[in-house]
């Protein structure tokens, strides 16, 4: 996707956290994040808003930490994340395309790599912020979730420090079933591999809409909400060993 476009996304995803945040209140319980309450996902959220913007706007080229989250609560943690998010789409918005900061994933530009990683960032936990409601999350687009599931798949599970590994080397395909796309993921006791291909057999296939496929995987969805065809404890497997964390 485009970096405007990915910028237009980071925005209106963050406005849509913090409404469904406000509408739950601080004390509901973030269904998809067991343990969390909302306002563990606003510290957390605006803290990593805060965390990236300070590499946009100070141009940091190595890792810089971040500052940890606030002791806020009620409506002012809901005004200072809202403040962070605004301050971050503003860098994002008014950074020249040729920026040199750090980054931790593949990108075309250290930009682009920002606006992506925030925007996905972001649409995440706000699927997370609307769980606190209840009922089912707001939509995500199809061609953002293929945009998310490549940098999940060929990102963040094509480091060294994806915990994505099998003894018995397997092979997982994932298809979404309203776009073109399909993807392979061969798993073995090396880094995962992510292929744009459908070439040879699959030991399991999840197929479903993109954004079913984007949500799953993540891990914000059940496997229930896929289709699931071969040996189901290749999905399992992937549930388990992906997630990603903050440290």
């Amino acid at each position: 996707m485009e970096t405007a476009e990915l910028i237009k996304s980071l925005l209106r995803e963050g406005q849509l956290l913090a409404t469904a945040a406000e509408k739950a209140g601080p004390d509901a319980s973030v269904r998809t994040c067991p343990g969390w309450q909302v306002r563990d996902l606003l510290r957390h959220v605006g803290m990593v808003h805060r965390w990236a913007t300070a590499f946009v706007t100070e141009g940091y080229t190595t890792f810089h930490p971040d500052d940890g989250e606030p002791d806020l609560d009620g409506d002012e943690l809901l005004g200072w994340f809202r403040d962070g998010h605004g301050l971050l789409v503003a860098a994002l918005s008014e950074a020249p395309a040729d920026l040199e900061c750090w980054t931790f994933l593949p990108a075309s530009s250290p930009l682009a790599f920002w606006a992506r990683r925030q925007a996905h960032e972001t649409t995440v936990h706000r699927v997370d912020a609307e769980s606190a409601l209840g009922g089912k999350p707001g939509p995500v687009a199809a061609d953002f979730a293929v945009d998310g599931i490549e940098e999940l798949l060929t990102g963040f599970h094509g480091r060294s420090r994806s915990k994505v590994h099998s003894e018995a080397p397997l092979a997982l395909r994932l298809r979404p079933i309203d776009t073109d796309d399909v993807w392979t993921v061969w798993v073995s006791t090396d880094v995962p591999r992510t292929e744009p291909s459908e070439e040879g057999p699959a030991d399991c296939e999840l197929s479903g809409t993109a954004e079913q496929l984007y949500l799953t995987l993540w891990n914000r969805l059940p496997l229930t909400d896929v289709s699931v065809t071969g040996d189901i404890e290749i999905a399992e497997l992937w549930r388990e060993l992906s997630p990603v964390t903050w440290s």
